[in-house]
């Protein structure tokens, strides 16, 4: 007896130590509760009392913007005479795509504290209740408004007060995490083009991993939300381009603009100025892929190393590369059995694949940082650069078919390949070779590119060194093995047919080129590119026919001139000037050709309006002229099975055209730690993070993953 009676004078003395709790309200789709952080307050201090939401999975509620939609939960006190409540402190929100809105508000558990301050007359001893009436909208699919009348009550006593030991600590921390002034330097001004610059600098951010920047503003009118925000890095902060709301579409524009803005997990207040930004805000470029989640992420040099001299060795294997692989095989065949010729072609080959590597990594290094949205293969987004490259294309066409000769006089025509090309035929074969190997992605390649783009210059040039040892790897390495040299077939009229075989290889790649750039400049670009190819055809038949002449004992100066003022005015057609923008024609608005299954053409918007409507989705980032995404699309895509696949899952198939420039397809790239095409995600009809696709697709695996997907 006097046992029990002990536990129950202690239960009444625990009891007493503690606020005075309510219990817990239960809304409907959330559970609402008023908590302390203290367990007592003293006359004329201030304590935090909590609104604590546990909200149900899957539904949200509102910061204090909450975005194009919904509404900010609000509190109304009842306070004793002379007490005091303030404002809530509002922790950093989370965007909540819904549709093709953007909305900002909280889910799981979410503590909003508001500071209560007790009048100097509060006499110790006595208990004080708080009532509070609070009203809050609640949001899954549909939104609920749901209201709770919640109370607390804390004893007032003198000298500081204890922490509650259940809430203490959660308060304590949602106010150290809570936004707050930190000393930055913010302005903002409309940019030629109309978007709306946001430039932010200071200590804080100086150095910071801003991969995940944003900015919420206080105001619900000043930017579109559902647009994406662009980062630009700079020496001492960053520089975001919004998209202006409609407040800056009134007469008088607002002159100051409020949020918070959110870095690498912290968050901060910002008050911004009309004005011009200062120069330390920008000139980095984009930031770096983020540091997790990505397919390259946490690889580190000797790895992502590894990965590219893989990935370079299984290019070899690519359908982009086989014309020129070709010809460096009949070349090396025609040394197989000259021994130190043969070494020296494997030399000159490896030296042309690592002078064209370094030369692109560091045009690709030096784009980037300038602030331009470019990975791999980027080059082939520019019509002049595609235009240029189907002419090269047929000019090693043609010379393979003989209308004229390169690195070798007439006299050297019907002796066999061995009495042509020489180191610096074969030094251009490997620098052909790269340049055609640009379409192509192989396994390995993506994440090891994806790591190097987010390194420094030193580490990015050594990942493109291993992809390119890798890829010369395989005929440099025949040249000097005598046993596999001399199990060539040795040299003689065979190769001379065989060369003229090899061109139609490069017709059918300057083909596709031709029919890339309509799709990047529309039908116009067709006709100016016929017409200069026509040009250089005749330019280099005239230069065969000068060699003809020159090897009969004629003068071929004429010819020679007159050829080279065709090839210069070839040249010139293709490539200047620049192609119009607005007729260009994404390959997803022409229905891909030959595409069985319905899609979209790629946005973030419709992405969450698709996830938002609990569907699975498959995105396909790919280009045109993406060798890999092309064979993708017509093995693995294109099948009957898939489209079934589609049709019984209910999934929504995007496309994300890379042919041309586009922001926010790079930035999803980079998102997921890649530097270039293809990519494949899927995303579960439940949510969560989409799963990465391998980048070779067949069939059996596309069906599978939209399968799996509607089921997680």
């Amino acid at each position: 007896m006097i046992r029990l009676l002990a536990k129950l004078i202690a239960a009444l003395a625990l009891l007493t130590a503690f606020p005075a709790m309510a219990q817990p309200v239960d809304t409907g789709h959330l559970e609402a509760e008023l908590v302390a952080r203290d367990q007592s307050i003293a006359p004329g201090s201030t304590t935090y009392v909590a609104l604590r939401q546990k909200i149900d999975k899957g539904w949200h509620t509102y910061w204090r913007n909450s975005g194009d939609s919904g509404e900010a939960t609000s509190i109304q006190w009842t306070l004793p005479e002379g007490w005091k409540a303030g404002d809530i402190v509002w922790p950093a929100p989370h965007r909540q795509p819904t549709g093709p809105l953007m909305n900002y508000g909280y889910q799981g558990e979410v503590l909003l504290p508001v500071p209560i301050t007790a009048p100097a007359s509060a006499r110790p001893g006595e208990t004080v209740t708080f009532k509070a009436a609070a009203s809050f909208l609640v949001c899954e699919e549909i939104c609920v408004p749901e209201d709770a009348v919640l109370t607390i009550s804390l004893p007032v006593r003198d000298g500081l007060a204890e922490p509650n030991p259940v809430w203490g600590a959660a308060i304590a921390k949602t106010l150290a995490q809570a936004p707050a002034p930190a000393g930055l330097e913010a302005a903002f001004q409309k940019t030629p083009d109309g978007a709306l610059a946001l430039a932010i600098t200071g200590p804080a951010l100086k150095g910071a991993d801003f991969s995940d920047a944003y900015f919420f503003p206080f105001e619900s009118t000043v930017i579109d939300h559902a647009k994406p925000q662009m980062i630009e890095r700079g020496p001492e902060g960053l520089t975001l381009t919004l998209t202006p709301g409609y407040a800056f579409q009134q007469p008088q524009t607002p002159k100051t603009m409020a949020g918070v803005l959110t870095v690498a997990g912290k968050s901060y207040e910002v008050s911004a100025m009309q004005g011009p930004p200062p120069p330390t805000a920008s000139g980095l470029g984009p930031p770096p892929a983020k540091a997790s989640g990505g397919a390259g992420a946490g690889l580190g040099l000797p790895l992502a190393a590894a990965f590219a001299f893989l990935g370079g060795l299984i290019l070899n294997l690519m359908p982009c590369v086989f014309p020129i692989l070709a010809m460096k095989a009949a070349s090396l065949a025609g040394h197989a059995h000259e021994r130190r010729a043969a070494q020296g072609q494997g030399i000159a080959f490896l030296a042309g694949v690592l002078a064209t590597f370094l030369v692109l990594a560091g045009v690709l290094i030096a784009v980037r940082a300038g602030g331009a949205a470019v990975g791999w293969g980027f080059q082939l987004q520019s019509p002049p650069v595609v235009a240029g490259l189907a002419l090269m294309m047929l000019a090693v066409a043609l010379n393979l078919s003989g209308v004229f000769q390169v690195g070798a006089s007439l006299q050297g025509v019907g002796t066999g390949l061995a009495s042509r090309g020489g180191m610096a035929g074969a030094f251009f074969t490997g620098t052909l070779a790269v340049v055609v190997a640009a379409p192509c992605t192989a396994p390995f390649m993506a994440p090891a590119l994806g790591w190097a783009l987010t390194q420094s210059a030193p580490a990015a040039i050594a990942v493109f060194l291993a992809l390119g040892l890798g890829f010369a790897a395989p005929f440099a390495l025949i040249a000097f093995l005598p046993g596999l040299l001399g199990r060539l077939p040795k040299p003689g009229p065979w190769m001379d047919v065989f060369k003229k075989l090899l061109a139609f290889p490069m017709y059918a790649a300057a083909a596709w080129l031709v029919w890339v750039l309509t799709l990047q400049a529309g039908e116009t670009a067709l006709a100016r590119i016929f017409a200069a190819a026509v040009v250089l055809a005749l330019a280099l038949w005239l230069l065969g026919a000068a060699q003809r002449r020159q090897a009969a004992g004629g003068r071929p100066l004429a010819l020679v001139g007159l050829g080279a003022v065709l090839v210069i005015a070839a040249a010139l057609a293709a490539v200047w000037p620049n192609y119009g923008e607005g007729t260009a024609v994404a390959s997803t608005e022409r229905g891909g050709g030959k595409a069985s299954v319905p899609y979209e053409a790629y946005s973030p918007e419709k992405l969450a309006a698709a996830r938002g409507a609990g569907k699975p989705v498959f995105v396909n980032f790919t280009a045109a002229w993406c060798v890999t995404c092309q064979v993708n699309e017509r093995v693995a895509l294109t099948s009957q099975a898939v489209a079934d696949a589609f049709k019984e899952t209910g999934a929504v198939y995007l496309k994300a055209d890379w042919t041309r420039k586009d922001a926010e397809i790079e930035a999803e790239l980079a998102k997921h730690g890649r530097a270039g095409v293809p990519l494949y995600l899927v995303y579960g009809a439940s949510g969560g993070d989409g799963v990465i696709l391998p980048q070779i697709l067949t069939e059996g695996l596309v069906v599978r993953a939209l399968k799996d997907a509607q089921g997680r």
